[in-house]
């Protein structure tokens, strides 16, 4: 048997914050705000295994009203949510994020993104897919106010 999920996040670009995008520090003048270090492609790829399994979402398992979750590491919060899923008996096929936004430029990181988030996940590397897009100047991305990432997850019963 087969579940597919979908999750989507988005987070406001700030000063005075690191950038962190799939587990990779980025340079880069701003960084995204939220309670944990805020990385948005982690976070709606959470959304997407946990939805796979109809598991509600990322802020039911780590509600940022919890100060145990004040600046988490987000690798930390996807390897508890791969744990969840492995505890019920299912496996992640393969992953799809990508990531909106008009800076920085992605490209240089993508490999070690993808390395990054398949060591978290404990799965091969070519089972996860990282990409980046511009909306040419269009929206709160355009306006470089924030980053948005979507993701899609395959889980599989072994």
């Amino acid at each position: 048997m087969y579940r597919i999920g979908q999750g989507y996040d988005v987070h406001r670009l700030v000063e005075d914050r690191e950038l962190w995008i799939c587990g990779i520090k980025l340079p880069h003048s701003h960084g995204l705000l939220g309670h944990s270090d805020a990385d948005v492609a982690i976070h709606a790829l959470c959304d997407a295994i946990l939805g796979a399994l109809a598991l509600r979402d990322i802020g039911y398992h780590f509600p940022d009203t919890d100060p145990k979750y004040k600046g988490a590491d987000s690798k930390l919060l996807l390897a508890e949510v791969c744990r969840l899923i492995r505890e019920k008996g299912w496996e992640i096929g393969n992953v799809d994020i990508t990531i909106m936004a008009e800076a920085p430029k992605f490209k240089p990181h993508i490999e070690d993104m993808r390395e990054c988030l398949a060591n978290v996940m404990n799965v091969r590397t070519d089972c996860v897919s990282v990409k980046a897009t511009t909306t040419e100047g269009l929206g709160f991305t355009g306006r470089r106010e924030g980053i948005a990432a979507n993701a899609v997850a395959l889980l599989y019963e072994p």
